[in-house]
């Protein structure tokens, strides 16, 4: 894959990143997700991981889109989620949570300035090396989208948005060779069992008590 390409992809993955958690419109962030899920298994095609790339569309953006997206229906006495999050976002505690984010990437990103800087692993292709700051870019929406959304469903877009940074960052470092095509499968694997188990466990708190998140009612 050619340098501009590639800064190409991880720029068009940024912005669908940041309109999946940003846009409050659930169906919209959902579908912002497959979109998102797909330009991954693209950039996974170009990087010479074609099976890796067709995970990737079959388990991210077919199943758990699936999955998020049944969230938002209705099945039996299962009444519709609102299309909406109205909720405000958690404050509680805020500052913490931001600091929490902010030491998080730092130490992410010393590692991976300490892997590249010729102690440790070294990306075969310069086309890689876009990976690493787009990693930790898709990283940190992540993490701040699951610390700032109350809603679960955006937490669940957040958890699978962040696991796919974490993803991008594992390929700029050590390439894609059949290991790390592995791990990132077994990733893959996770965070779809983790949606599906989500979204169902949305969908009976829902129907049970009504509620779209795990504060009670009025709770700060």
């Amino acid at each position: 894959m050619s340098l501009p390409l590639a800064w190409s992809l991880t720029g068009l993955l940024l912005l669908l990143a940041a309109a999946c958690l940003l846009d409050r419109r659930l169906r919209r962030a959902c579908l912002a997700f497959v979109a998102f899920a797909l330009v991954m298994s693209i950039a996974w095609w170009q990087l010479g991981a074609p099976w890796l790339a067709a995970a990737e569309a079959l388990l991210g953006a077919l199943l758990t889109g699936a999955a998020l997206l049944h969230a938002l229906g209705r099945a039996g006495d299962v009444p519709r989620l609102p299309s909406r999050d109205e909720a405000p976002p958690a404050s509680g505690g805020a500052a913490l949570r931001l600091l929490g984010v902010l030491a998080w990437l730092a130490l992410a990103a010393l590692a991976a300035s300490w892997l590249l800087g010729g102690r440790g692993l070294v990306p075969p292709r310069a086309a890689l090396a876009s990976l690493v700051p787009a990693g930790l870019a898709v990283m940190a929406l992540g993490l701040w989208a699951f610390a700032r959304h109350r809603h679960l469903l955006r937490q669940l877009l957040a958890f699978n948005v962040l696991g796919s940074g974490v993803f991008l960052l594992l390929a700029g470092l050590a390439g894609t060779a059949p290991e790390v095509q592995g791990l990132i499968l077994v990733g893959l694997v996770v965070a779809l069992v983790g949606s599906v188990l989500g979204a169902l466990l949305l969908r009976r708190l829902h129907a049970l008590a009504g509620q779209v998140s795990l504060e009670s009612e009025g709770e700060p």
